[in-house]
């Protein structure tokens, strides 16, 4: 297959200079993004979760180099609400040559969507202050809507839903459920803004976010099943919409892939389960019990004619987290894929961009934007797995990403 390389173009823009136009030719589209089985597809994982009265930056391993004013009494960062911060975070999502985005609103659904009747009922934690700030996040993510199909840019968006806590199937007072009103909130918002819209299988997409590691177990009736079968039962949402799960660290766990055997190659998971992968580690040179980890990805039709998903990350975890202070590989675990290789070149995310190349999926996710971790799950640039121009390691990663997307649309005949 004929490959054509692209020289990388030196980050030397500064902050708030921003692109008129979209800087990649496979973006450029008005209207709904139709998906069909000849697509190539890339989405950025990206979160809108920033504000005063939401996530702050504080304990952060790094510090973005946006700021925004009503952030400064919070240790500095920025407002996801900003209208600066929208626009530039649009213009290098547009350098780099993504096609859509997700619209992240995962976590604490039902403290979100549901009564303070529910809360007290189900969701001890979900105090008023609690509230407040998750629905913050969820006018964030909104918001994204029209501050993007203001901006005129050609980028569309993806809902990912929460689907990891068991309460978000439970009828509140109005008998809906938390998943019910989430659907309802982003199908609203994508009939206001048809041109965010991403429709694959005829309708428009979106994502159901399962976490980490999955029970495959039908008989112990585990969450993703019961979604599933909740999407059967309720054909007013089941039909309307293209939904597919997501989960992370699918190369872990083997008991969900096609062959179960020793990895020796990106795998397929099982279509019985046939999740997607939110994150996947990628290490191949390690010594047992640690390694090798590889992407996992999903075929489908009938033949196997193309591969649906596969993810690419900048940096990834070893099973055991970043930091083994009992390994000889000192401050990292040996199953860590850092971000940087020799002479700092992004070789964990050129690796995963490898094999992206071969398998060449329908979606290809990129992972990730800007979720900016505590130190916990990274420490230091190395261990960390945003994009977004921070302290820790500049403009760099913008321009390793839209190198490898050239290449990956140049190779597609």
């Amino acid at each position: 297959m004929r490959r054509r390389v692209f020289a990388p173009k030196p980050a030397s823009f500064v902050l708030g200079i921003l692109f008129a136009c979209s800087l990649a030719s496979a973006t450029a589209r008005a209207g709904p993004f139709v998906v069909g089985n000849n697509s190539h597809v890339v989405v950025m994982e990206y979160e809108a979760w920033f504000g005063p009265n939401a996530i702050t930056f504080q304990g952060t391993a790094a510090m973005p180099l946006l700021q925004s004013a009503d952030m400064q009494p919070v240790g500095g960062g920025y407002d996801s609400a900003d209208p600066h911060v929208i626009r530039q975070h649009v213009a290098w999502m547009e350098y780099m040559g993504i096609d859509a985005a997700i619209s992240d609103l995962t976590n604490n659904v039902s403290c979100i969507f549901n009564t303070p009747w529910f809360a007290e009922k189900y969701l001890p934690y979900c105090t008023s202050g609690f509230r407040s700030s998750m629905q913050t996040i969820r006018d964030n993510t909104g918001n994204l809507y029209p501050a993007w199909t203001k901006l005129g840019t050609n980028l569309k968006l993806i809902p990912l839903l929460g689907g990891g806590d068991e309460t978000e199937l439970y009828k509140d007072l109005d008998g809906k459920t938390a998943f019910e009103k989430e659907v309802d909130y982003f199908g609203a918002l994508m009939q206001q803004y048809p041109d965010r819209q991403v429709i694959y299988e005829g309708k428009p997409l979106m994502l159901i976010f399962l976490g980490a590691a999955q029970d495959p177990s039908r008989s112990d009736n585990p969450l993703w099943l019961q979604i599933t079968k909740f999407l059967t039962s309720h054909p007013e949402i089941g039909e309307k919409y293209t939904f597919r799960m997501m989960a992370g660290y699918l190369d872990s766990q083997p008991y969900l892939w096609l062959n179960p055997g020793k990895a020796d190659g990106p795998e397929e998971i099982n279509p019985g389960y046939d999740f997607w992968s939110w994150v996947d580690r990628l290490k191949t040179s390690c010594a047992q019990p640690y390694c090798p980890y590889y992407p996992t990805f999903n075929q489908i039709s009938s033949d196997g004619s193309r591969v649906e998903n596969m993810t690419a990350s900048i940096a990834t975890a070893g099973a055991y987290g970043w930091g083994c202070p009992n390994s000889n590989a000192l401050p990292y675990c040996p199953d860590d894929a850092l971000r940087f290789g020799t002479n700092g070149s992004y070789e964990t995310f050129s690796s995963f961009m490898t094999y992206a190349n071969e398998l060449e999926p329908i979606f290809l996710m990129v992972h990730q934007f800007n979720e900016f971790v505590p130190p916990d799950e990274g420490f230091d640039a190395n261990t960390d797995d945003d994009i977004e121009p921070a302290n820790l390691w500049g403009f760099g990663a913008l321009d390793a990403v839209k190198q490898q997307i050239a290449i990956y649309r140049g190779g597609q005949e």
